[in-house]
């Protein structure tokens, strides 16, 4: 491989400043400048800017150094690739010397477009490695003394905790280490991994701003670690590190359906920490967790993620996380086995507070007590501010709706939990003027929230509401000229972020479960919205983790450790399939298609087994239907199919020629037996339901598409242009309906104010997506969320292309509703931001376009009008490429950069 000047670093050449080619947002393994990754070939991506149209990157050099001083060809001391023919700017492995656990690494990128013009600019950009090998890791996992071994506790067993009718518990324990640095202090790092979970402090001050950290795993599989840069936070001198640990998942104290308290790896509260500093002069100093910490029980005398937390101000230990404090009276912890799950770094984002609400109304329904509107559906919990007498008891109590008496009703999200009470807080002042508080280790899906024990009638500066999430940055954005579009939108936008808390749930008040097929469904419109990437790439090892060597999968994941299996079903178990899959058509990810494969194909072998002749009767089926009911061997054995087909396409990407070929095979045997069971003429599908019909579509599995199409809108006109489908169904349908040429069938579905519909909800209230059409149960579920991917990809017309993964080449295919005006979207793709933004004036439809560079657009637009873009007719236009005209549409691509499109 011929090496190039790397001189672009230094000076910029007459010819490259032509060009106008930026190189901006690099990335390793989806995040800017991370820190702690145990990755050991991490994926490097860029984006190119240029107001170029038609840029193409044909070649790319990347340099890896120690420091940024090594950033040159002649000094790059850990990778230079050379000059690399390729257009590959998305998650490009490293390939360069071994990487060192704790090691920074810089990098820099400059690439040639197909004029052999180079970048005239690039970031530096560096990531950090974690610790790598368990041989790493100095620090025991330690916890606190049982209760019985802690004078102070015993005032706190069961007579405190009173009517919450739970087991005997600990408290919250704190832990401490007092340390000393003689000198000054270049760089320091935490390690830490606090299970359940935990908050950090050092000198007072706390670390970070993640909560519920960190993320659910199942724990005798998969422990995940976080890496903080405390080098702020430390200084020379005196020091003391503080951290706080609550139960979680890892010491489930509350009686569930699900048996979460009987894990076979649940334990008391444990940390192992490791505290990495560098001085100046280039030593080195570590404190880790060990048997000459400290540990005291805390104000939090109750914590359950199910139940609550009840915290007593009067026992808060007043510095007891700052330098100065005086532990001598303090215990010293438990060297305790710890989870035998493997140390992993963190990599999906933290769960953060994401925002405030104000109350929108304050009633009194009942004399002293108090219910505060939100006005919003959420996830989190409240934040109290009082004035009051120190031991005076204020009692907060999380719903989603109102009793006929006007007081907080909570049976709805009660009845999986066995015994006690659900979604409470209590509060006990220490009566030193104004107080704030807001529970550390549980969180609510609520609108309300009953305030009792008050001692003077509260305002709405007395609670205010938080909400909670993953904190994925957003990635797209949908607006158009229907107000209830926008709003179910909104909807959906609120129902993903509360329905994300380090994995994704199915709602966030009654289960908090990660169930697969709520998950699978919401996956599209969670990757046009937000960066979730790492969300799912954290959650698929969850998945890998609870398969079975059979290749059985469970419903919900993680799991108590003893599994959730009992006939799900493939429409369930496809999240181990879909998920990959839609990881690798949004963003050109092989390698998490690679790292499932083998458990993707022991699964479609396992379903092997539950078949009779090809079709597979197991599973839930079409879950909350609106109407009419749908056998689940139909969709579970459309699944089987799909699964058949996705890994025949995985083995062909992989040049496993055999299973290729074995897998298509199947897939052809399913399909025949698909046609020969369900198919009763005419394009119709037993039991010609909505959901049968658009499954068969959906899916691929139909013989005659116009058949079908056209009996699955005489099905959706005989509903009167209404849905009737449950979870699977309505998935499909919208796009069915749309990519069979029938988009405004689809609209008119998306657009209705009656039973069944998201219209329905919005009138009735709804500020999230709910569990049921009819408005029973949970309020606040996300299962329905597909809806706003079709947005995206019909009314905006933004859709990745198979055969060019990762928006590489990009769909542009928009719907012009006669009912619409207008329609904006955007979608920050891993190649840059794709805008498609268009508008009526008169007969005439301005349609924008933005194209990142290093893609192309493949566009199709009604074929009986005439196009233009950039005021030129389409035929005489130099940017314009492969026009193909037909007589309904006309198709044509065009290269990156900005466009106006006009169609009179």
């Amino acid at each position: 491989m011929k090496t190039t000047s790397f001189l672009f670093f230094i000076q910029l050449t007459c010819l490259t400043a032509a060009a106008q080619i930026n190189i901006e947002k690099l990335s390793v393994e989806y995040l800017t400048n991370p820190i702690g990754i145990d990755i050991g070939k991490p994926r490097l991506s860029w984006v190119i800017e240029s107001k170029e149209q038609d840029v193409q990157q044909t070649a790319y050099q990347i340099l890896v150094g120690s420091s940024p001083e090594r950033l040159n060809e002649a000094s790059a001391d850990i990778w230079n690739s050379g000059k690399v023919v390729s257009s590959g700017s998305v998650l490009v492995p490293y390939n360069g010397s071994q990487l060192l656990s704790g090691k920074r690494y810089y990098w820099k990128v400059r690439v040639w477009d197909q004029k052999e013009h180079q970048s005239v600019s690039t970031e530096t950009a560096f990531w950090e490695m974690g610790l790598l090998n368990r041989g790493d890791w100095k620090g025991k996992w330690i916890s606190a003394p049982k209760v019985y071994e802690w004078q102070d506790f015993k005032f706190h067993r069961r007579a405190l905790i009173g009517d919450a009718s739970i087991e005997d518990t600990t408290r919250a324990p704190l832990f401490r280490k007092s340390f000393y640095l003689g000198k000054k202090i270049a760089r320091a790092r935490l390690y830490l991994s606090g299970l359940g979970f935990n908050l950090v402090y050092i000198n007072g001050k706390k670390i970070g701003d993640h909560i519920l950290d960190q993320a659910f795993t199942r724990y005798d599989k998969t422990v995940l670690y976080s890496t903080f840069d405390v080098t702020a936070a430390v200084h020379s001198g005196k020091n003391a590190l503080g951290i706080t640990l609550g139960n979680g998942w890892y010491n489930m104290i509350s009686k569930d359906v699900w048996g979460f308290d009987q894990a076979s790896w649940r334990s008391d509260p444990s940390l192992v920490a490791q505290l990495e500093i560098v001085f100046e002069d280039g030593s080195r100093q570590t404190i880790a967790s060990d048997e000459s910490w400290k540990v005291a029980p805390g104000p939090i005398f109750f914590n359950s993620i199910r139940q609550g937390e009840y915290y007593d101000a009067r026992r808060e230990l007043p510095g007891w996380n700052g330098e100065s404090f005086n532990d001598q009276h303090w215990y010293h912890p438990a060297i305790v086995s710890g989870p035998s799950g493997k140390l992993k770094a963190q990599l999906i984002q933290p769960v953060k507070i994401t925002g405030t609400i104000v109350p929108r109304k304050i009633t009194e329904p009942k004399p002293g007590i108090y219910v505060f509107d939100l006005g919003q559906n959420i996830a989190g919990f409240c934040g109290l501010r009082i004035t009051a007498p120190a031991g005076t008891e204020i009692k907060l109590r999380y719903s989603e709706r109102l009793q006929q008496d006007g007081t907080a009703g909570q049976r709805d999200v009660a009845q999986h939990v066995v015994g006690g009470m659900v979604q409470t807080d209590k509060y006990i002042c220490k009566g030193d003027g104004v107080e704030t508080w807001h529970p550390s280790f549980s969180y609510y899906g609520f609108q309300y929230v009953e305030v009792s024990g008050l001692p003077a009638k509260p305002g709405k500066e007395t609670i205010t509401g938080m909400k909670i999430n993953t904190a994925f940055e957003p990635a797209g954005s949908f607006q158009c000229s229907n107000e209830l579009f926008n709003k179910i939108q909104r909807n959906a936008l609120s129902s993903y972020l509360s329905n994300f808390m380090g994995y994704p749930t199915d709602c966030p008040q009654r289960e908090k479960n990660g169930w697969t097929g709520d998950a699978h469904l919401a996956a599209e419109m969670g990757l046009y919205n937000f960066k979730a990437e790492n969300g799912y790439t954290k959650w698929l090892g969850d998945i890998a983790d609870e398969q079975q060597p059979t290749g059985e999968l469970a419903a919900i994941v993680p799991t108590a450790g003893w599994g959730y299996f009992w006939g799900n079903g493939p429409a369930w178990d496809n999240a181990m399939i879909l998920i990959p899959w839609y990881l690798y058509r949004y963003n050109g990810d092989q390698r998490i298609l690679e790292r499932m494969y083998p458990n993707v194909k022991r699964y479609v072998d396992y379903l092997g087994t539950r078949a009779e002749n090809h079709i597979v009767k197991i599973g839930l089926g079409d879950w909350a239907p609106a109407k009419t009911k749908t056998p689940p061997e139909v969709t579970s054995t459309a699944y089987y199919y799909i699964d058949a087909v996705i890994l025949s396409k995985m083995a062909e990407l992989f040049g496993h020629k055999d299973d290729q070929k074995k897998y298509a095979d199947l897939a052809v045997k399913i399909r025949e037996a698909f046609n020969k069971k369900y198919y009763k003429g005419k394009g119709v599908y037993d039991p010609g339901s909505q959901t049968a019909l658009a499954c068969a579509l959906y899916q691929g599995l139909t013989n005659n598409a116009e058949e079908t199409i056209d009996a699955l809108v005489s099905a959706v006109k005989q509903s009167d242009d209404h849905l009737d489908c449950g979870i699977l169904g309505t998935k499909y349908l919208l796009h069915a309906l749309s990519d069979n040429g029938h988009p405004d069938v689809a609209y008119k579905i998306v657009n209705q104010h009656s039973f069944p519909g998201w219209g329905y909800w919005i009138d009735q209230g709804a500020t999230t997506l709910w569990e049921q059409w009819n408005g029973t149960e949970s309020l606040n579920h996300i299962m329905y969320g597909d809806v706003s991917a079709w947005f995206y990809k019909t009314l905006a017309g933004i859709a990745p292309d198979d055969n060019l993964p990762g928006f590489k080449r990009i769909v542009f295919k928009p719907y012009f509703s006669p009912d619409l005006q207008w329609v904006r979207a955007n979608h920050q793709s891993m190649h840059g931001e794709i805008k498609a933004v268009w508008e009526k004036k008169g007969r005439i439809i301005y349609y924008r376009l933005t194209i990142p560079a290093n893609t192309t657009g493949a566009v199709t637009l009604p074929g009986n009008k005439k196009v233009f873009v950039d005021n030129k007719l389409i035929s005489g236009s130099g940017n314009v490429k492969d026009i193909r005209k037909k007589a309904n549409e006309i198709k044509f691509v065009l290269g990156s950069g900005s466009y106006l499109i006009t169609i009179k």
